[in-house]
């Protein structure tokens, strides 16, 4: 059993940026029976930032270090084995991750991650999932800006809906922030592997299981202004629909026939156009090399904005649900969502996996299947909001 092992949980990558920041909260939030530690790879790196943790919290000045590279895969299975609940912020996965999984999956260990990859989520559920259902371990990815506000969020907005009918809800974000060096690094990795991701996709789609007299999809118009909010609505080719769709195939409180569209939204047409130019040179550069080789070089991993620029750093994820008669409008918001945000939902996803009584789940499972309402509550507690804006009878 998971309970009996010697941590709660572990984080992997706590020298990074998001992982330092991830340290520092579960510092500061977790319970103090919490039994835990850090993991990577050089033990002097690991030192300095238990150092940064006794600042907040001078029991932590002997909070354990495990030393554990992801080439090495006894050191993995070791970190797997010593935890019921693995957290990792060391990517890109596509390059990193696969042992970490490999490890869980086959030790029975929950594992999270920050991963807004589709290549590497959909080749983990091919390789792992079954394995991870034989053991119990819950393989749950994306459990930072991508995707909760987008998972909970539509979650939140579907429980607001009639139940057994149709629904159909649109996400729309919008928010003020810099990416870190790593989620750079994770996005160009993606866009230089377009025909891999499709590959995977095509796997999954095979492999994967459809619901039994139900539908769940993942849909969204061209650019288009939207005449309820008067915004640019633009869709965004992220990781944060399948999660959803995911979510919905698994849960019946989505109805039975179930589509999410995702947007950014933005209020003037010369930012829509700008946009998506920038993303379209961006794609076509991570093509070649060298120009990649460049980008890359512009911004290291582990690197991140101040914290007077996280402090002005917000995000509004903005849900229109419709249904049964009924229209719903709600809201998940919060602040700085590349780093302050997603190391509070990272760390809150592992807190609820150890601690909360959760549904019983087990394989490659999103954080509406495998944490729902805890989680949700977790990061109401934490200062996000989740609001109803309007519900009105159409």
């Amino acid at each position: 059993m998971t309970a009996q092992r010697e941590y709660d949980l572990v984080l992997f990558g706590a020298t990074g940026f998001t992982g330092g920041l991830t340290a520092e909260y579960i510092a500061r939030h977790a319970p103090a029976d919490c039994r835990w530690a850090l993991a990577g790879r050089s033990q002097a790196k690991l030192e300095a930032v238990r150092s940064r943790l006794v600042a907040i919290d001078p029991s932590l000045s002997s909070l354990p270090l495990l030393q554990a590279d992801v080439t090495d895969s006894a050191s993995m299975l070791a970190v797997a084995s010593a935890a019921r609940v693995v957290i990792t912020t060391v990517g890109p996965y596509i390059e990193y991750g696969e042992p970490l999984v490999a490890a869980c999956a086959g030790a029975g260990t929950d594992y999270v991650d920050l991963t807004g990859e589709p290549e590497f989520v959909d080749s983990m559920f091919v390789r792992y999932h079954e394995k991870a259902v034989a053991t119990g371990a819950r393989i749950v990815h994306a459990c930072g800006f991508d995707s909760v506000p987008h998972d909970l969020g539509a979650r939140f907005t579907v429980l607001q809906l009639p139940e057994g009918v149709p629904l159909h809800i649109r996400g729309m974000l919008r928010a003020g922030g810099r990416p870190s060096g790593g989620t750079l690094h994770s996005a160009i990795t993606a866009l230089s592997r377009g025909r891999a991701m499709k590959r995977a996709s095509s796997a999954r789609r095979q492999a994967e299981p459809r619901p039994v007299g139900r539908k769940a999809r993942a849909s969204a118009r061209s650019p288009h202004r939207d005449r309820a909010t008067g915004l640019w609505l633009v869709p965004l080719p992220t990781i944060d629909p399948l999660v959803v769709k995911r979510s919905a195939a698994a849960l019946e409180r989505y109805g039975p026939d179930f589509e999410y569209s995702h947007y950014a939204a933005v209020k003037r047409l010369p930012v829509v156009v700008g946009g998506l130019a920038g993303v379209g040179a961006l794609a076509a550069a991570a093509q070649v090399p060298p120009l990649r080789k460049l980008i890359l070089g512009r911004i290291a991993q582990g690197e991140g904005p101040s914290e007077e620029r996280r402090e002005k750093s917000w995000f509004s994820m903005r849900f229109v649900g419709e249904g049964g008669a009924r229209r719903v409008v709600t809201q998940v918001s919060g602040g700085d969502p590349g780093y302050g945000e997603t190391s509070k939902m990272l760390a809150e996803s592992a807190l609820c996996l150890v601690f909360d009584d959760n549904p019983e789940t087990s394989g490659q499972v999103t954080t509406a299947t495998a944490m729902g309402e805890r989680l949700t509550d977790r990061l109401i507690k934490a200062g996000m909001a989740f609001e109803i804006l309007e519900v009105e009878d159409i």
